[in-house]
């Protein structure tokens, strides 16, 4: 069953059918926004999105609202202060990827501008190359994140399936450049 599926049902989760129908596969072009939606993906491995959802707004307050310069300059009272909120996903490993991959976007933002910027300039690659070009900038992101991350602001194709209401909505928002 596709998630377009699962969000068309009667029992489907409201945290999901939000999601899917005002978020999932649409185009981002803020910057802390995309950086919260990596933090976000990245706090998903190993559990449901479901989680990952209801959490949400703690991660918003958590995290700075996902200012980017802000959690690149996180200290080490910072990652404590993460470790010990019940609100977020209480990972090490993933808070620090969390500081990294925040100093990572300050120095693409240097280079190219915006992190957008630099999404859009290394468009279109397959995941295989996504992963690759992701792994090399950034800490804790397997293939399943940066798919999931590139699909869900309309980089890689397959958030929605072409049946679903959704679909068409998501493509009109796209820059034709991005279609692939």
């Amino acid at each position: 069953m596709s998630y377009c599926e699962y969000c068309m049902r009667e029992d489907a989760k409201a945290v999901h059918v939000n999601y899917h129908a005002n978020h999932y596969g649409f185009p981002i072009g803020e910057d802390n926004a995309l950086f919260g939606r990596l933090i976000l993906e990245i706090n998903q491995a190993g559990l449901s999105w479901e989680t990952i959802l209801k959490k949400e707004e703690h991660f918003i307050k958590a995290y700075s609202h996902f200012n980017i310069e802000k959690v690149a300059q996180y200290s080490e009272k910072d990652r404590e202060r993460l470790l010990s909120d019940a609100g977020i996903i209480r990972n090490k490993l993933k808070v620090n990827a969390a500081i990294h991959n925040a100093q990572q976007i300050v120095q693409i933002k240097k280079e190219f501008g915006t992190f957008k910027q630099w999404l859009d300039v290394n468009h279109p690659l397959s995941k295989d190359e996504w992963t690759k070009l992701f792994k090399k900038t950034f800490k804790f992101v397997g293939g399943e994140i940066v798919n999931e991350f590139l699909m869900s602001i309309g980089y890689l194709p397959g958030a929605h399936v072409e049946s679903c209401p959704i679909f068409e909505k998501v493509k009109s928002l796209k820059p034709k450049w991005m279609e692939v």
